[in-house]
């Protein structure tokens, strides 16, 4: 049984949607740590990472919006979380905007180089967040933090924890993809990095396209870091997210995509990210992500 860290993550500066503050809350709530108890897993709570709100901070750059302040809450995140890996603990991220995933991710990454590997990621989204300052449309962060693990822009994100890139291209795997940016298209092909869309699931389906991702992104690596965004979920399924996108993952394949995780014993640390509990429906979407967690940890049919 593993010994399992929560930190929540209430960033709401990524994104052009507010709410996805009260996404860990929400979470916590629908009893994602007692799911995780009933396993058999030791569970502590490490707490909110302190994170300032829009209404307190200039938005500067317009093409990097709240990148300073995103930037020293990543870099609170990846302290927090190479301290968790250091004490032999399973850090359980869980958001806030995506943007995180530059502080997360650097940590697990730090972790695998100490002892001597590389990092293994397996990025579920209905996005690439691959997004420049150069290239982004809106200028929100939470559509680059991949871009920054993979040592390019914005630099500020990818210089987290010191050593760039987090994450090299052939370890790097993306499940779910269904709504990128046109100039987006172009970096997320040029990258090198392996891309499982929705149409991949739809001809292959999930257990085909996960046994792929995890041998990608586990061949030669230390372990993987799972970043989930709830919005690969299909909205019928998980309505409270910030940037929903009909035709994602149902119930049951966002439970094989964890099972199958969960089996093949190769996962480090886990992100939960973008609930969004201003737009949810009866918190149904943290019950779903609270519910995916006990599947990535174990929780089995029979």
């Amino acid at each position: 049984m593993a010994d399992i860290h929560l930190i929540g993550v209430p960033l709401d500066l990524g994104g052009g949607r507010r709410g996805v503050d009260m996404g860990p809350s929400a979470v916590r709530i629908a009893g994602i740590a007692e799911r995780l108890v009933a396993l058999g897993h030791q569970v502590r709570d490490r707490g909110d990472i302190v994170t300032p709100t829009p209404e307190t901070r200039e938005e500067g750059d317009p093409r990097k919006k709240y990148l300073h302040d995103i930037q020293a809450v990543c870099e609170a995140l990846y302290d927090t979380a190479l301290a968790s890996h250091g004490a032999g603990a399973f850090p359980i991220v869980i958001g806030g905007d995506h943007s995180l995933g530059a502080g997360s991710v650097a940590a697990s990454a730090a972790h695998a180089r100490r002892q001597g590997q590389p990092l293994g990621l397996i990025w579920v989204d209905a996005h690439a967040d691959m997004n420049t300052p150069q290239t982004t449309v809106s200028g929100n962060v939470h559509g680059m933090p991949l871009a920054a693990l993979l040592g390019q822009e914005p630099v500020e994100l990818a210089r987290i924890g010191g050593d760039a890139p987090k994450v090299l291209p052939q370890h790097t795997v993306l499940v779910g993809i269904r709504n990128l940016d046109e100039r987006e298209k172009q970096e997320v092909r040029a990258s090198g990095v392996h891309v499982f869309t929705m149409k991949d699931i739809d001809r292959q389906g999930a257990a085909a396209v996960m046994e792929q991702a995890i041998a990608l992104a586990g061949a030669g690596t230390a372990g993987i870091h799972v970043s989930f965004d709830l919005d690969v979920c299909d909205p019928a399924i998980a309505p409270g997210v910030g940037t929903p996108v009909r035709g994602g993952l149902d119930y049951r394949e966002a439970h094989m995509v964890m099972e199958m995780l969960a089996d093949a014993r190769r996962v480090l640390a886990l992100d939960l990210v973008e609930v969004n509990p201003v737009l949810d429906l009866q918190n149904t979407t943290a019950v779903l992500a609270s519910e995916l967690a006990a599947s990535a940890l174990g929780q089995k049919i029979l």
